[in-house]
C-alpha cells in the first residue's frame, strides 16, 4: 500500500516596498547631493570669472592679451591648454606664458616677451629675431645685426624659426669678438649652408667661417692676422679672409 506524501503549502513572501529600503533613500540622497554641489560648482555665479590679472608684458597691451581669454565662464570650465594655444598663435611675441586659476573668480597671466639679437631679412623683408631663432615682428631697422639664410626652402611666416638656435649663438659669438676685440662691425651674416658663414663687414671686405669647426679656434686665427700681417690701412684692400680650412686664405682687390 503506498503513502501519500503531502508537499507543505508554498508561502509567497511579500516584497518590502522600495520606499522602505534604507538604501534607496541613502543613494536618493547621495545623488541629490552630488546635483546640487555639481549645480554649485559649475552653473553659479559664484565661481564665474570676474578677474583676469596679466604680467610681464612690456610691449603688449594688456588689452590685447584680455581680449583671447573666455570671460564670464565658469572656473572650473576654464580650460587652461586652449586658453594658452589662443594667446600663443595670435601673439608671436610671446614666448612663455604661464596661465593659473586664482579661485573662485579669477584667472592669473605671467608672460614673457621675446627680445630682439637682431634682424632677418628675406624677399626685402624683415624681421625682428629673437636669441632661439624665431621672427616675430616686422622691422625695418637696418642698423642692427642683419642676418640672411640661404638654406631655408620657403617663405617665413611670423612665429617661424629662421636659424637655427646654436648657428644664432655662433654669430652672435663672432659679432661680440669682432666689435669687443678688432673693433670690427658686421653689416651682414650670410648662411651659405649648414657648413658655411659669410660675414660682410662695414669696411667692405668679407671673412667666411666654418659653422661646423671651432668658433673660437677661427676668430683667434683671424685676430694673429689682422694684428700681425694686415695693418688697418690695408685693411681695405682685402676682399675676402677664408678661416674654413686649416691654412688660412687671404684674396686682396686686384
Amino acid at each position: 500500500m503506498k503513502v501519500k506524501k503531502f508537499r507543505k503549502p508554498h508561502r509567497i513572501k511579500r516584497k518590502k516596498s522600495i520606499l522602505k529600503n534604507r538604501f534607496f533613500w541613502l543613494a536618493v540622497l547621495i545623488l541629490t547631493v552630488v546635483v546640487l554641489l555639481s549645480y554649485f560648482l559649475f552653473f553659479h555665479s559664484f565661481f564665474k570669472i570676474d578677474k583676469i590679472e596679466i604680467f610681464g608684458n612690456e610691449k603688449l597691451k594688456t588689452e590685447q592679451i584680455e581680449s583671447l581669454i573666455e570671460k564670464d565662464k565658469n572656473i572650473f570650465l576654464f580650460n587652461i591648454d586652449k586658453n594658452k594655444k589662443k594667446i600663443l598663435e595670435n601673439f608671436p611675441e610671446i614666448t612663455e606664458i604661464l596661465l593659473e586659476k586664482d579661485f573662485p573668480r579669477s584667472i592669473k597671466i605671467q608672460v614673457e616677451e621675446r627680445k630682439p639679437v637682431a634682424v632677418f631679412c628675406q624677399n626685402e623683408e624683415c624681421f625682428f629675431i629673437d636669441k632661439a631663432g624665431i621672427i616675430y615682428e616686422k622691422t625695418d631697422r637696418t642698423k642692427t645685426l642683419r642676418i640672411e639664410n640661404l638654406t631655408l626652402g620657403k617663405e617665413l611666416k611670423l612665429g617661424d624659426r629662421a636659424v637655427e638656435k646654436e648657428q644664432l649663438s655662433q654669430i652672435l659669438k663672432i659679432e661680440t669678438k669682432l666689435k669687443q676685440d678688432l673693433e670690427i662691425q658686421i653689416e651682414l651674416a650670410e648662411i651659405v649652408s649648414d657648413r658655411r658663414l659669410n660675414i660682410k663687414t662695414s669696411e667692405g671686405w668679407e671673412i667666411y667661417f666654418n659653422l661646423q669647426e671651432d668658433i673660437d679656434w677661427q676668430l683667434t686665427e683671424l685676430a694673429l692676422i689682422l694684428k700681425e700681417k694686415i695693418s688697418p690701412e690695408k685693411r681695405g684692400e682685402i676682399k675676402y679672409i677664408d678661416l674654413r680650412f686649416e691654412k688660412v686664405f687671404i684674396q686682396y682687390n686686384r
